[in-house]
């Protein structure tokens, strides 16, 4: 599998999908045919499969892309990872931060990486619960640390814009293995250094 953006667009995937956006705008009562929403079922379809790219993308591609031999056995935090995914139940966005730490155990990858293995899972349909352990088990499996800690902070539309519409309410969700779950003086240190509290 490419670990690479999509650049092109499949036609024929993207006029399927302008076909049913062009009978959802009509189901919605709109017309699909004025000036304004004529183009509106080819950029919508063009626009989902954006956002839905991290299909075509392999975590583990994107890890051994950059992986190297090295002792270092302290602490790797890459922090305040922007991340943008879709709600599953609602395809409204959720968005906010993600923050990833590993412990090297014999290989390192690189700092980049990180950032594209939670874009990978991010541009899915999503719940935030499942992003979160798909990134832990990822690195985890991939690079074979003595243990990954995995926590996101994410604002949710459907939340926000519907249903109970609670703006300000952010969701936050952790996932650990190895030395950051057995070692509570581990999982502290990593949490002072991003700045979350899970208690």
């Amino acid at each position: 599998m490419a670990y690479t953006k999509i650049d092109n667009f499949d036609k024929e995937v993207t006029d399927s999908l302008a076909d049913h956006y062009k009978k959802v705008l009509e189901c919605l009562g709109e017309d699909p045919c004025r000036e304004g929403l004529l183009l509106t079922p080819q950029r919508v379809a063009k626009s989902m499969q954006f956002l839905t790219q991290g299909y075509h993308m392999d975590g583990a591609a994107i890890l051994n892309s950059a992986k190297f031999k090295e002792e270092y056995q302290q602490m790797v935090l890459v922090k305040d990872i922007d991340l943008y995914s879709l709600c599953e139940h609602h395809l409204l966005p959720f968005y906010g931060k993600a923050h990833v730490a590993y412990i090297p155990n014999g290989y390192i990858t690189g700092l980049s990486k990180v950032a594209r293995v939670v874009e990978a899972y991010a541009r899915r349909l999503q719940v935030q619960e499942r992003l979160t352990v798909q990134i832990r088990d990822c690195i985890q499996h991939t690079l074979s640390p003595l243990g990954v800690a995995v926590v996101i902070e994410a604002s949710h539309m459907c939340m926000q814009i519907r249903g109970v519409q609670k703006q300000n309410s952010v969701t936050t969700t952790s996932a650990f293995t190895g030395a950051f779950l057995k070692d509570s003086r581990t999982r502290e240190e990593f949490m002072h250094l991003i700045g979350v509290s899970l208690h």
